[in-house]
């Protein structure tokens, strides 16, 4: 049996990073724009109506955090989570302030403060990790922080899988939204295995996980409704 040559079967692992990062960053856009119907819908109406911002406050802080995590400031080698990371910032950031804008006085003021403590600390994890002169150090740092994030953000679902399962029905549940987490997960997750980084494979092993229940969950409520609406029909035929 021929044995692969070293340099080569680090060329192939590289191969694999960046592929799988590459997959990780188009499904997490995926994840990005599955708003912008609410949002437009916000504009239209020009009210928030019984939406709620603090999922897009939450995501900004998130995706700031993971940011910096993949800078060359804190890491040299995740340049894909720093990109994917920037983006979606971007997205939430124009949420957030598309919500502000349409938004009651009360929730206005409320969204604005909790904006600028978003911001206030990002700007306190940046300017502190960076006075941390152990490069190793401020990336163990900075990436428990980030892997907690991500674990709190996938975390999330877990009350609409208690939904789901209570009132068997997957309504509150939308199929593509789940696919799209799990595939991005699950990128993302042989990602940070090729680049042997486990702040970004324990979050986003929990992440793929927690979208293998959703999916499965989905495939059995869906079919056990579908199965409901069938009865009636061949009970009348009989």
């Amino acid at each position: 049996m021929m044995m692969m040559h070293p340099q080569s079967q680090h060329s192939t692992l590289i191969i694999l990073k960046h592929a799988s990062g590459a997959a990780g960053n188009i499904f997490a856009v995926a994840l990005f724009i599955s708003p912008t119907s609410t949002f437009r819908r916000i504009i239209r109406n020009k009210s928030t109506e019984h939406f709620s911002g603090l999922p897009y406050i939450y995501g900004l802080l998130n995706c700031l955090i993971c940011m910096w995590y993949g800078s060359p400031f804190v890491s040299e080698d995740n340049i894909l989570i720093m990109s994917v990371n920037s983006l979606g910032a971007a997205f939430q950031l124009v949420y957030v302030i598309v919500f502000i804008t349409n938004a009651e006085h009360s929730d206005k003021v409320r969204m604005s403060g909790l904006l600028v403590a978003v911001i206030g600390v990002f700007v306190f994890v940046a300017a502190g990790s960076l006075q941390i002169p152990d490069h190793a150090l401020r990336r163990i740092t900075v990436g428990l922080l980030s892997g907690c994030s991500l674990i709190s953000m996938f975390a999330s679902p877990l009350f609409i899988i208690n939904l789901v399962i209570r009132t068997k029905s997957v309504e509150f549940m939308p199929f593509y939204l789940s696919l799209s987490t799990f595939l991005m997960s699950a990128s993302f997750l042989l990602y940070g295995v090729f680049n042997d980084d486990m702040f970004i494979y324990v979050p986003n092993g929990i992440g793929t996980l927690l979208g293998i229940i959703q999916l499965l969950l989905y495939a059995h409520y869906s079919r056990k409704s579908r199965d409901k609406l069938k009865t009636p029909l061949m009970e009348s035929l009989s």
